[in-house]
């Protein structure tokens, strides 16, 4: 007596079998397949594979790879710079603005202020494109934070909740 069956992400079938839980490969000559190709036969349906529902943990490592592999953001006067957003280069970042804003407060204005980009550039900035970067490069990560909150807690315009898709570039900034 076979009361359900559904396929799994791998093609395999789990079917519960005299109040059993069997997991079934999907080839014919297996004696449990065949019992399942009769139930089919007399009506009985296998369920297609669901994946799981995507959960606020699922969310927040998108969210990190995305922080983590970066951007590019364009700088006026310069150009565009891709860099990365790991927590050390955030504290990279961090340090060299605000060695920028000490060196503007000392009206420097000439470009003095060496980057490495995520592509293993070097770029040669003003300290007032230095703050331009990182200040751009921090609206990125809060707007990459916003999206994954706004996923999490199914506010607009994710009021549906985390979208089975959540990964897809067309969300995130």
């Amino acid at each position: 007596m076979i009361d359900s069956a559904t396929y799994t992400e791998s093609g395999t079938i789990i079917a519960v079998i005299d109040g059993k839980q069997v997991s079934v490969p999907d080839d014919p000559a297996n004696r449990h397949r065949r019992m399942i190709s009769e139930w089919e036969a007399g009506g009985g349906v296998i369920e297609p594979y669901q994946p799981p529902a995507p959960t606020a943990a699922d969310v927040n490592s998108e969210r990190d790879r995305r922080i983590a592999a970066g951007t590019t953001l364009t700088v006026a006067g310069y150009g565009s710079i891709p860099i990365t957003g790991t927590l050390r280069d955030q504290i990279a970042l961090e340090a060299l603005r605000s060695r920028a804003v000490k060196l503007a407060d000392d009206g420097v204005t000439e470009p003095v202020m060496l980057l490495r980009d995520r592509d293993n550039v070097t770029h040669n900035l003003t300290p007032a494109q230095m703050v331009e970067l990182v200040d751009a490069g921090m609206a990125w990560i809060e707007a990459t934070m916003r999206v994954s909150w706004a996923m999490k807690d199914a506010t607009a315009p994710f009021e549906a909740g985390i979208p089975a898709d959540y990964a897809d570039d067309q969300y995130w900034p």
